[in-house]
């Protein structure tokens, strides 16, 4: 949280006009709800201006009046293994990491890899739907060991046993973990991964570890990486990052994908280099490297201005709206809203937004049946902008 002694050197106040972009956020309103005016709080950037020092390092490279074939040296993998030895205490070798261009590509290829046709896949919904999109997608089977929700705290757990009992049944070749989980939020502890990676290797399933939100942990808590949780996770763990959420610059498409077990690691990488599905960009490596070596003040500054953006949301919908709730996120940027006291079915919910609310939100259903009658929104926008959204819901729900 920002005090009254914190140098503000990044202005996340600053209201950026991105229509005529090409940004996925506003330009493409009207295709997926039918209208173009509305206050977008759906995909998951951030309204930010992205950290100076990204994009004058690009600036540089572009300068260069030769675009050729470019490979990165090895300054760009030390930024990436001594930020997760800085920040997540976290010891990775050179070999046991490679690039990937994007997460959701990388844990396709994963798919694709290290499974076959018909093998079932679980998944823990609600949760990032693409996930099952991709299983599905490619010929697998999505199975779900749904999260426990807790009516009385407004709290989200995961039920070990009922995960553990469900690998049992189901008999998945691979799990795909969410870590930090989106999109409730929770960052999951030390001992929860730690058993997960024992459950996952007695029962011979790789666990995918989606932790594009890593960096993202707020109020001071660690990440811990699903691979980082002992002997067994890392025996089964294929770990997928980014600086993209991190640092507003998913339009870079860069990732990075970690293997501790040389058994997964070396076919899988050996099977992405012949395949060139880890070849670089220059614009790609370049952005990420910036960020890791010169974006830490920035994410400081970034992270304390979303913690009092989410202290904003949970004040307003207290004395606003007591009818909706929230979850209180431990990581991110997303806040996972509960609209249930309200009464209204799917449609009529998603019309409340949308016709009444002026807003563009992700509906819960789309994270799984379990997610219905909650809410996605994200509160990465300047505070004016969080403000009149959620007066535009009030006036909708109130009025």
């Amino acid at each position: 949280m920002l005090t009254d002694t914190t140098i503000q050197k990044y202005d996340f106040d600053r209201v950026i006009d991105r229509h005529g972009s090409g940004c996925t956020k506003f330009d493409e309103l009207k295709s997926f709800f039918g209208r173009d005016n509305l206050t977008p709080l759906w995909i998951a950037d951030m309204d930010f201006p992205v950290c100076p020092e990204i994009t004058e390092a690009l600036q540089r490279r572009i300068a260069h009046p030769i675009y050729g074939y470019s490979l990165p040296d090895e300054g760009y993998w030390e930024s990436i293994t001594a930020w997760l030895r800085r920040r997540h205490k976290w010891s990775v070798e050179r070999q046991e990491i490679t690039f990937v261009p994007g997460v959701v590509k990388g844990i396709g290829f994963a798919i694709n890899f290290f499974t076959q046709r018909g093998d079932k896949v679980l998944i823990q919904p609600p949760v990032y739907h693409p996930f099952k999109r991709v299983i599905e997608g490619n010929g697998r089977i999505a199975v779900a060991s749904p999260l426990h929700f807790d009516e009385q705290t407004h709290t989200v757990t995961m039920g070990l046993d009922a995960l553990e009992a469900d690998i049992v049944r189901e008999k998945p070749r691979m799990m795909i973990l969410c870590n930090p989980h989106n999109p409730v939020g929770l960052q999951w502890d030390r001992d929860t991964l730690s058993r997960i990676g024992t459950i996952c290797r007695r029962n011979n399933v790789i666990v995918i570890s989606d932790e594009i939100h890593g960096d993202l942990v707020l109020y001071g808590k660690p990440h811990y990486p699903f691979a980082a949780a002992g002997e067994d996770a890392a025996a089964v763990a294929v770990t997928f990052g980014a600086p993209s959420k991190t640092f507003n610059i998913p339009g870079l498409v860069s990732s990075w994908c970690v293997v501790k077990n040389p058994e997964l690691r070396r076919p899988f990488f050996d099977w992405l280099e012949v395949n060139e599905f880890n070849a670089t960009t220059f614009v790609s490596t370049i952005g990420a490297e910036a960020a890791y070596n010169n974006g830490e003040e920035w994410l400081t500054q970034a992270t304390a201005y979303i913690e009092d953006n989410i202290r904003i949301t949970r004040e307003f919908l207290r004395d606003n709206l007591p009818q909706v709730t929230m979850v209180e996120p431990q990581a991110s940027f997303l806040v996972w809203m509960d609209f249930r006291a309200l009464g209204l079915s799917h449609d009529k919910l998603v019309e409340l937004m949308t016709e009444r609310a002026g807003l563009a939100l992700n509906d819960g259903e789309m994270f799984g049946p379990e997610g219905a009658g909650f809410m996605r929104v994200n509160i990465a926008t300047p505070r004016c902008c969080l403000l009149k959204a959620l007066r535009q819901l009030a006036n909708a729900i109130n009025g």
